[in-house]
């Protein structure tokens, strides 16, 4: 792919999306679209179709979906199954009509099974039952990942998935009732700061998760766009894992809190481990650069920066 290549960027407005299109920029791609929802609703298949038909890219990255954590999950169920099949299913269908000469297809560790063995292959999807707190969510995105598995083992064509661990970083969201586990305990301790007061967390502290920059993820991206990869599924990952309860301590320090935590065991653990084997794609050539400490303190800074701004922060 040259520089002038055109490329979509579905999502360009979120963290992925931005990143990506941050790391793109840097590297002298010049011929990036981007389109709001508002612009275009993902959701409607006859939409994506005329406009993938029109703009003709060259490559599509897709880092549209409707994401959340536990708790979002939990109550919305079929909105994050059927959401999420409907943007993916459209841009999928859509770069394969026209002839796309490439798609990256972006999902999530959640595809692999809850007891699965550790560090998680891309070999163990569809070997066993998945975590039930994000099933509608991990089966949209599993097919996701089959559905670019079939258009290129039967028409050859480059359509990869990347999927990547838990991803932090500028543009995350810090809304307390559909956030990931990083930026709402960010988000908790800054609130209790001021005062010292307690922070309470949600289950043990005991589960395990990694965590990866997004603009690791970004590099992992452009490097897909580079190369023709000879695999269909890669895991995105650091390869190394923290408790929750560490991570909740690495941030209450990096925030400055100084008030005490408590577990809420009654509120779900969810899968008790989940650290990926990163090595394919490690050994293709992308390794992930960014420390998690250090990944926290730079997302704390973009955080205090557009405290005032930032669409779902709303702090009291």
């Amino acid at each position: 792919m040259s520089k002038d290549s055109k490329i979509y960027i579905a999502g360009h407005r979120g963290m992925v999306g931005s990143a990506v299109w941050r790391a793109l920029e840097l590297k002298g791609y010049k011929n990036l679209i981007g389109k709001t929802s508002k612009e275009l609703d993902l959701r409607n298949q006859q939409a994506v179709i005329d406009f993938v038909s029109a703009e003709k890219p060259d490559i599509i990255i897709d880092a549209a979906a409707k994401v959340g954590g536990i708790l979002a999950n939990n109550e919305n169920p079929y909105p994050f199954l059927m959401e999420n099949l409907q943007i993916q299913n459209n841009l999928i269908d859509a770069a394969y009509k026209e002839n796309t000469a490439k798609f990256i297809f972006l999902g999530s560790s959640c595809i692999y099974p809850k007891f699965a063995p550790q560090p998680l292959k891309e070999e163990y999807l569809l070997t066993d039952s998945l975590e039930p707190t994000n099933e509608w969510y991990a089966i949209a995105k599993i097919a996701g990942v089959k559905a670019c598995e079939a258009i290129r083992k039967q028409f050859g064509k480059d359509f990869v998935s990347l999927m990547p661990t838990n991803l932090y970083g500028p543009n995350d969201n810090f809304d307390l009732k559909s956030s990931h586990v990083l930026p709402a305990m960010m988000r908790k301790f800054h609130e209790a700061k001021a005062t010292s007061a307690p922070v309470e967390l949600w289950g043990s502290g005991a589960p395990m998760r990694e965590f990866l920059h997004v603009d690791d993820l970004a590099q992992a991206v452009v490097y897909a766009v580079e190369h023709k990869l000879p695999e269909h599924l890669y895991n995105v990952g650091t390869g190394t894992d923290v408790t929750i309860k560490e991570l909740a301590e690495t941030i209450q320090d990096i925030v400055g809190h100084k008030g005490d935590i408590v577990w809420d065991s009654t509120k779900p653990d969810g899968t008790p481990r989940k650290l990926m084997d990163s090595s394919k794609l490690q050994n293709e050539g992308w390794k992930a650069k960014v420390m998690l400490e250090m990944g926290i303190e730079r997302t704390y800074d973009w955080f205090l920066k557009h405290i005032d701004t930032i669409k779902e922060v709303k702090l009291k």
